[in-house]
């Protein structure tokens, strides 16, 4: 599949705003302006102005709303909740070059909050995988102890795992020592028998 830089930042900046929520043991890491204020540097988020805490109230509305497009089972729930984050974000497609980028498409309206830019930006994003039938590449991890959110971009769409290198390789090396007891364990059995 093939998207554009621009489309990707966006899916990036969805896929750690919704890995920000409380999972399992993992505590929700936006729970204060300085949270926000860190997501908003860490993604490079641009016009973002002072943040407050209407602010974060806001941004947490918009990552439970982008969760619930990764939950939708059917396409056209997931297009309406993307229409409708969209409209609500009020969009306004303008090109702009800033900050050493060559030209690319920014949605949200000059003087959006940053839950509005996020909304636009990531639900135009959202809007594209829809758009192209690749909703099924917005997955949620296979571990079982684990949920974060992704988007799958493997050419045969085949990761399952938020980060091959912890939970993939968790998983995979406890399926290995649970072979290798069985194993021992069979071993054992026949020597007794």
């Amino acid at each position: 599949m093939q998207i554009n830089h621009d489309t990707r930042c966006a899916l990036d900046d969805v896929v750690d705003l919704l890995n920000t929520a409380a999972d399992g043991e993992t505590p929700d890491s936006l729970v204060s302006v300085s949270d926000l204020c860190a997501y908003v540097e860490r993604n490079d988020v641009s016009d973002v102005g002072s943040l407050d805490e209407a602010d974060l109230a806001a941004v947490r509305a918009v990552r439970e709303r982008f969760a619930q497009v990764f939950a939708s089972e059917e396409t056209r729930a997931a297009a309406e909740l993307v229409n409708a984050l969209v409209a609500e974000a009020g969009t306004t497609p303008q090109l702009t070059d800033h900050d050493g980028y060559d030209w690319h498409v920014h949605y949200f309206a000059p003087g959006a909050s940053v839950a509005q830019h996020l909304a636009a930006d990531g639900g135009m994003a959202l809007a594209f995988i829809i758009v192209s039938g690749e909703r099924d590449r917005l997955r949620r991890c296979c571990a079982p102890d684990c949920r974060r959110a992704f988007v799958d971009l493997s050419r045969n769409r085949s990761r399952r795992y938020c980060d091959s290198r912890t939970c993939g390789n968790r998983l995979h090396v406890a399926a290995y020592r649970a072979r290798q007891r069985e194993s021992a364990e069979a071993g054992a059995e026949a020597v007794r028998g």
